[in-house]
């Protein structure tokens, strides 16, 4: 995977009827690294996101995930988190139980991931009993980004990660997706908070750069 850049995008087309969102994109992602692609709402970025997570197919162009396609292999997923896609809730699994199941998905040992202490770290030692239909939508963010971080990976890539956090919260996750890339992950993000987003050790592109 390190021969190769985490993301390569090159002149990547899509639209929506006849409504152009992205008009020849182009990104490249460094292993190792974070960008964080910035912009008002409707410009792109979920798309461009979606797009490199292999959940939607461009008119023209391409995407490269560390040298080969987006989504098309177990491999792909292995290396790869999103939360690009809102999360599937099990029905009557408790918050621990959903760490549980994707450390166990993942070859990992629920005891030696560290659940508790990540939930506690997120905040949510109190709701570790709870189902998370229950949790408050900043609870469900903070949830959703816990398990993410949980998990072994080699790319994140995130939708405006610090959506409906509060500003501690907003500290914490910058810190921690800062050790991420210490360790040779690699991020890609978008986000509207640019302190946010140099705090989380990611380089800040427009997506009117990109294209």
């Amino acid at each position: 995977m390190a021969d190769h850049p985490a993301v390569e995008v090159s002149d990547l087309v899509v639209g929506y009827g006849s409504t152009p969102v992205l008009t020849g994109a182009d990104l490249i992602v460094p292993a190792g690294e974070g960008v964080c692609v910035t912009g008002e709402n409707g410009i792109g970025k979920s798309t461009l996101l979606r797009c490199v997570a292999g959940l939607q197919q461009p008119d023209s162009g391409e995407v490269r995930v560390f040298g080969g396609s987006p989504g098309s292999t177990p491999d792909f997923w292995r290396a790869v988190v999103t939360t690009v896609e809102p999360p599937t809730w099990y029905p009557g699994l408790t918050t621990r139980e959903h760490a549980e199941l994707v450390c166990r998905a993942h070859g990992q040992d629920p005891l030696a991931a560290g659940i508790d202490e990540a939930l506690d770290r997120f905040g949510l030692a109190g709701h570790r009993d709870a189902i998370p239909p229950s949790l408050s939508s900043g609870q469900k963010q903070r949830l959703t980004l816990a398990i993410a971080l949980l998990r072994p990976s080699s790319l994140l890539i995130l939708d405006e990660p610090e959506q409906r956090l509060d500003r501690d919260g907003r500290l914490l996750v910058a810190e921690l997706l800062a050790e991420y890339l210490k360790t040779g992950g690699s991020i890609l993000m978008a986000s509207h908070d640019d302190t946010f987003a140099l705090n989380s050790g990611a380089e800040i592109t427009t997506m009117e750069s990109l294209q």
